[in-house]
């Protein structure tokens, strides 16, 4: 799947999530034509001097890229080079799911949607600092194949202090049931991200045992409706794999557009300046919006391949672990390969620290 890839960061949102520690603001929407138009002048600055590749896929990311009026986020997406069949993908909130919208991206030639749902239940919901949207499941649903999409994907989060075993298990059984499922489903465990209101509420904080049993029971729902595991905390039916994140998974490039974004090529990585204010300033004006970057070492980008690699199906070579004591019931053996088991998957930070020296070195 490696290619070259474009993420844009859209950091505008109608609301932050209590567990959200992203690059995202509430009070800039004022801003969104004037990005719009440095996020233009930055890919025209970066293809005009060869320094974008035609991309195999697309991301708009966030924030809430569907917070931008349609016509202007297809603005930004018509001044990427691309491939004919460039993966495109845009993250939408469920509010936005409408002819208005999605009429419009599909006629831009976006071919992939991603909808935060989170969880089915209200009370999930407030618990996590999320609006609740009456009957979002049934619209993004309706929406998404009215407007002709075959490829899409529901974000939903389990963890959180209002949610019990069964809640979880409805969620899951609601988004299952529908006529026409999301082909990919990603589902994460609640994170606690330092500087968040979730992070300063330690009554709110998740049980560790309650994310393995949610983890293990939608392993075990999403296998046996046809989902295969992709990576930790994601599910596709065959097909429906995301091109654009395989990207990361497997140290592809990919060039990152708009504030706060990251790009990496080659073993380098780069960032850009992370306030809208000051990134439409300078790439308004045709000069650089990067605000710092490093070149990962021989060893670093070593370790980093066998790391994430870990965290998908194809694990890694057996020979990454010298000494396997400690790690029964976390890894199996596949062939030449040692891939995750369901246990090792919610220990997989434990088990890649545990990856031999000799194997980064290879």
């Amino acid at each position: 799947m490696r290619g070259s890839g474009v993420y844009v960061h859209v950091p505008f949102c109608r609301e932050r999530c209590d567990y959200c520690a992203f690059a995202t603001y509430t009070d800039r929407d004022h801003l969104m034509e004037r990005y719009a138009d440095a996020c233009v002048c930055e890919i025209g600055r970066l293809a005009g001097g060869a320094g974008l590749a035609r991309a195999t896929s697309i991301f708009f990311g966030g924030g809430t890229p569907s917070r931008l009026h349609p016509a202007t986020l297809c603005r930004i997406l018509g001044a990427i080079p691309r491939t004919a069949d460039a993966e495109i993908t845009v993250e939408c909130n469920p509010e936005d799911a409408d002819e208005a919208h999605l009429g419009a991206y599909r006629r831009a030639g976006v071919n992939r949607l991603s909808f935060g749902l989170q969880s089915t239940h209200a009370h999930v919901l407030a618990g996590l600092g999320r609006r609740h949207v009456p009957g979002a499941l049934a619209r993004i649903a309706a929406a998404v194949k009215a407007a002709g999409f075959d490829n899409w994907n529901l974000d939903l989060i389990f963890g959180g202090v209002h949610e019990t075993d069964d809640d979880w298990q409805r969620t899951l059984r609601q988004v299952l049931a529908l006529d026409d499922p999301p082909p990919h489903i990603s589902a994460y465990a609640l994170t606690v991200e330092p500087g968040t209101p979730l992070a300063r509420d330690t009554g709110r904080h998740p049980d560790e045992d309650a994310l393995a049993r949610r983890y293990a029971r939608t392993e075990e729902v999403l296998a046996a409706a046809g989902y295969r595991w992709e990576e930790i905390s994601n599910w596709a039916q065959p097909g429906h794999e995301c091109r654009h994140n395989h990207l990361y998974w497997e140290q592809g490039n990919y060039h990152g557009i708009g504030s706060a974004a990251h790009s990496h090529r080659d073993g380098e990585r780069w960032w850009n300046l992370r306030s809208p204010d000051r990134y439409i300033e300078a790439a308004s004006a045709g000069r650089s919006a990067e605000a710092g970057r490093e070149v990962l070492s021989e060893g670093q980008r070593a370790f980093e391949a066998l790391s994430l690699s870990l965290r998908t199906p194809r694990g890694v070579p057996w020979t990454s672990f010298p000494d396997s004591e400690g790690l029964t019931g976390l890894i199996v053996r596949r062939g030449d390969r040692a891939v995750l088991t369901v246990r090792g998957r919610l220990l997989a930070d434990e088990v890649t620290a545990r990856i031999g020296s000799g194997s980064v070195r290879r």
